[in-house]
């Protein structure tokens, strides 16, 4: 198989048009499912060869309709380096898939393009279902995923047991299996100071933090996933509303915490807002730690309406195709460090211009 990416350029991209509930706060709702298939090695136990049978098995499944007529199945170690880290980069893959060398044989991801939904084969688990969607929308998300577990679950034998439910290479996954996650924008309370008491509120009552991409990854941007960490003894919606509920307790801090901001300090406020867009505007190099800051106070702004524009669409495209495979696929080549942000300097100088209504080649606008 070659390079995919001009094959599937919109694979994972459905949540950024930001049309979901309370999107200038949730970028993005995800529900996922660990499954394993009955009499199969677990993964972490399985050879190269178990892990084989397990794709193939998947793989007639999927040929015999259980996923959206639009899926596109993958191998990883079919694809270049930069495909996969693309897919990666768009959440739709894991760094465990991946694997620093080669991935290994047998594993792979299945994408609908036009449904949100996709499938991770032989990862920590034989399968991983999820949906990633805009806004706050776990039930809608849930239904999606629910709707794809039952067309697998009809052609695949799945390892359930009566008592203990869906069984899982990792304890805290049995039961359900299911693991849902809200990923919110949090620069109100990071700039009243009231973010490690929201944090700990959210340990207390049974959930946890991560950063953008998940366990393991650092807080960047002003940005906080929020998601369960036990299935075991609860229900898919019990879950669902547990954690729907404590998302919107924390959405609802996070916009008081805007009016403290506009109330108390406006004019430093406005301030911050500005310089950030104007260092977007005409910034020569930027490395992506520094740019995901910088569009925090620029999507703060937007929220607050402090700047006309971009729309938080642009700003969802910028905060993807921003990323290090996604501008070495633009520029077509490898890119070393300074010229990786030079060059993310200048999609985001093309992006913002491209939205004011000049016009620009970059394909990622």
């Amino acid at each position: 198989m070659t390079e995919d990416y001009f094959l599937i350029p919109d694979f994972g991209l459905d949540w950024l048009d930001a049309g979901g509930p309370e999107a200038d706060i949730v970028l993005s709702t995800r529900v996922r499912l660990a499954r394993n298939l009955q009499g199969h090695r677990y993964v972490c136990r399985a050879s190269a060869g178990d892990r084989e049978i397990v794709f193939r098995t998947v793989a007639r499944a999927v040929n015999r309709g259980a996923l959206p007529p639009d899926t596109a199945l993958m191998r990883m170690n079919e694809l270049g380096r930069r495909t996969q880290q693309i897919l990666l980069e768009r959440r739709l893959v894991s760094s465990e898939l991946i694997g620093e060398a080669a991935p290994d044989s047998g594993v792979g991801v299945a994408v609908s393009s036009g449904n949100a939904v996709s499938v991770m084969i032989n990862e920590e688990d034989h399968l991983r279902l999820q949906c990633l969607m805009s806004g706050l929308r776990l039930m809608e998300g849930w239904n999606r995923v629910d709707k794809l577990d039952e067309e697998l679950g009809g052609l695949l034998q799945l390892a359930y047991h009566h008592e203990f439910g869906f069984l899982t290479s990792c304890p805290t996954n049995v039961g359900t299996g299911l693991r849902a996650s809200a990923l919110l924008h949090l620069p109100g309370l990071v700039l009243t100071k009231e973010i490690e008491r929201a944090l700990r509120g959210i340990t207390q009552v049974g959930l946890t933090t991560r950063g953008l991409y998940g366990e393991g990854s650092e807080f960047v941007g002003n940005f906080f996933q929020i998601s369960n960490q036990t299935t075991l003894g609860q229900g898919e919606e019990d879950l669902l509303d547990h954690l729907n509920r404590v998302v919107a307790t924390v959405i609802t801090k996070e916009r008081e915490a805007r009016q403290v901001l506009t109330r108390d300090a406006g004019a430093i406020t406005e301030d911050k807002i500005w310089r950030a867009y104007g260092l977007l505007r005409y910034a020569r190099a930027l490395d992506y730690v520094e740019l995901m800051n910088l569009l925090s106070g620029v999507r703060l702004g937007v929220s607050l309406k402090l700047l006309p524009s971009p729309p938080v669409y642009w700003l969802n495209r910028i905060m993807i195709f921003s990323q290090a495979a996604h501008l070495a696929e633009a520029a077509g080549r490898t890119l070393s460090t300074e010229e990786r942000r030079a060059h993310r300097a200048q999609y985001v100088r093309q992006a913002l211009r491209g939205e004011s209504g000049s016009t620009t080649t970059d394909p990622g606008v």
